[in-house]
């Protein structure tokens, strides 16, 4: 079974037309066309995936992860065109770089190769997967939560289609249909013909790829972002970014987990924060550190004691912690803790406190004064992501179609020989 998998992937790359062919294009307003057609069929698949989520009792937030709707085809639809006007970047020659008097050297794009891309619920990631990866020229072998079986396996269907319609290998995505955990350890094992892992999700997801295998890794996961309010940030500006940085996406992974706040003015932001999430009608816990003050609340805005199994982990709710602290450097060192490397973010007006933060800071991402939800790569015009990479080499921070390729030199010569010294 594995062999057959990666066979037909390390077949599809050879098979595949070079980077630059007008199949890669074909393949994105193929995939576009083929998902409004099979939406019908896809969200039947995907109710009943969600309708079994929550005869296991799984939590609402994660149920929402699951779950597809109209806005999801549309931003998929723009996505696809979005792609698609971004490989001409992806793929342009410029003029090579003289090399003394002798000859010239271009600096060539190539796919990656065979990438293995493990993720949880979103079943978006599915077509993000498929379409950034085939976009790049590599081939990929996806394997999604078993909670969304069934749509994959209508989504696996539409990605085959496109792909038949470009004119492309069909080998370049194969959507694993067994989501058996003996199936995904033996294709770890496989550093031989998968030339690069993505991990999508939880931070033990993450870890267990890192001890499964020796596969070069772009990690995606574990946001256990933070944010450190200075007693020079602007109050309703901390209290505002906090609120965007967790409720639209409380189980997103640039969201919000612990505000680490100055101890002068921690008691009037967690306040305040209360006061934000009832005037936005949102509900929100707040769980406070020792020597806050605890306000008085009601109904869907609580606060609850914050202890210490909470560093370092993702509430995946409606939950900020906030903790005092007594200096910048006190900050620093609690992120430094109990961080993810993800996403960082300061609200300050002090330019020293703001210039030492993102100097010490270790984070794929560090906001100066603004949501950590910013960290996403169409919003930072980096270009279209299929994920967040907390890795340390090749790609840090959003995975962009430029992160999918690798570079060769290729070197005009002119019978240039190199002598002996």
């Amino acid at each position: 079974m594995t062999d057959k998998i990666i066979g037909a992937a390390r077949a599809a790359t050879v098979a595949a037309p070079p980077l630059g062919d007008e199949a890669y294009g074909r393949f994105c307003t193929g995939l576009a066309r083929r998902l409004a057609a099979a939406w019908p069929r896809i969200r039947a698949a995907n109710d009943a995936d969600v309708g079994r989520a929550r005869e296991q009792g799984l939590p609402d937030v994660l149920v929402d992860r699951l779950r597809l709707t109209r806005e999801h085809l549309t931003d998929l639809v723009t996505l696809t065109s979005t792609v698609a006007g971004e490989l001409a970047e992806l793929t342009r020659r410029p003029p090579g770089t003289p090399i003394g008097d002798w000859g010239v050297r271009h600096r060539v794009p190539r796919p990656l190769g065979v990438v293995l891309m493990i993720f949880e619920a979103r079943p978006t990631v599915t077509v993000e997967g498929a379409l950034l990866n085939v976009a790049a020229g590599n081939a990929v072998i996806l394997r999604g939560g078993k909670e969304i079986a069934r749509t994959n396996t209508e989504l696996g269907g539409v990605v085959t289609a496109a792909l038949a319609d470009a004119g492309l290998p069909a080998g370049l995505v194969t959507v694993l249909d067994d989501p058996s955990r003996a199936l995904l350890r033996e294709l770890l094992r496989r550093p031989d013909a998968i030339d690069v892992l993505i991990p999508r999700g939880s931070p033990s997801l993450i870890d267990y790829c890192h001890r499964a295998s020796t596969i070069p890794v772009l990690a995606s996961g574990g946001g256990v972002n933070h944010l450190y309010v200075h007693s020079s940030a602007d109050p309703a500006q901390a209290v505002a970014i906090a609120l965007d940085s967790k409720l639209p996406a409380p189980a997103g992974c640039t969201s919000l987990e612990i505000a680490l706040v100055d101890r002068p003015v921690a008691d009037d932001f967690v306040a305040a924060l209360l006061d934000g999430a009832r005037r936005d009608g949102r509900p929100l816990t707040v769980r406070v550190g020792d020597g806050i003050r605890r306000p008085e609340t009601t109904g869907s805005w609580r606060v609850e004691a914050l202890g210490e199994h909470d560093f370092g982990r993702e509430f995946l709710d409606s939950t900020i912690g906030v903790v005092a602290v007594d200096s910048p450097d006190e900050a620093v060192a609690f992120i430094q803790r109990y961080g993810s490397g993800h996403s960082e973010a300061i609200a300050a007006t002090d330019a020293a406190v703001t210039a030492a933060f993102t100097d010490r800071v270790d984070a794929a991402t560090i906001v100066v004064n603004g949501s950590l939800r910013l960290n996403d790569g169409p919003t930072l015009e980096l270009g279209s992501e299929i994920a967040i990479s907390t890795s340390r080499l090749h790609a840090r921070g959003p995975i962009t179609l430029a992160a999918l390729v690798n570079y060769c030199w290729v070197v005009e010569a002119h019978g240039r020989l190199r002598e002996a010294s």
